[in-house]
């Protein structure tokens, strides 16, 4: 996929959110897009494995975790399970693990940081609600572009 969000701001700009600089690329894809899927969760993510255990279709996991930096909210594994199942990335307001292995798998992985430890595993939180960090809301269906430059967010799909 050759998404250059650059470009994209260019030709759409007043269409256009721009997610403040402040997540980092893990993902062994640098570059995704997709209609937006969310959560709401915090230091807790029973919720993402039954997210991404469902068929992505090219969609991207925008998950709000609050900015918590306690815990991880995804690993190698449920990268692996998003990669198998379709998902085109996952967008973590929160800290994943095991970042040299997701740094293998073909999805891609934006997150605030990493930390080695596990999160809890109740079920709470909410899904496909709409969720704001970094200056931006990401809506449920809305659309989802990232690059080595930036997230931009856009209501529709963008050619």
């Amino acid at each position: 996929m050759d998404i250059k969000t650059a470009d994209l701001y260019d030709q759409h700009g007043a269409k256009l959110q721009v997610l403040e600089p402040i997540l980092r690329h893990y993902g062994g894809r640098r570059r995704f897009a997709g209609r937006v899927a969310t959560l709401k969760v915090h230091e807790d993510n029973k919720l993402v494995r039954s997210i991404l255990e469902e068929e992505g279709g090219g969609r991207v996991l925008v998950i709000d975790g609050g900015g918590s930096l306690r815990s991880a909210l995804v690993g190698g594994n449920l990268a692996k399970l998003a990669a198998e199942n379709g998902w085109a990335g996952i967008i973590v307001y929160g800290c994943i693990r095991d970042s040299v292995e997701i740094a293998d798998i073909p999805v891609g992985v934006l997150a605030l940081a990493t930390n080695p430890v596990k999160p809890a595993k109740n079920g709470f939180g909410e899904a496909d609600v709409p969720v704001r960090f970094g200056g931006v809301t990401f809506t449920p269906g809305a659309w989802v572009y990232a690059d080595e430059d930036g997230v931009v967010i856009a209501a529709e799909k963008l050619d």
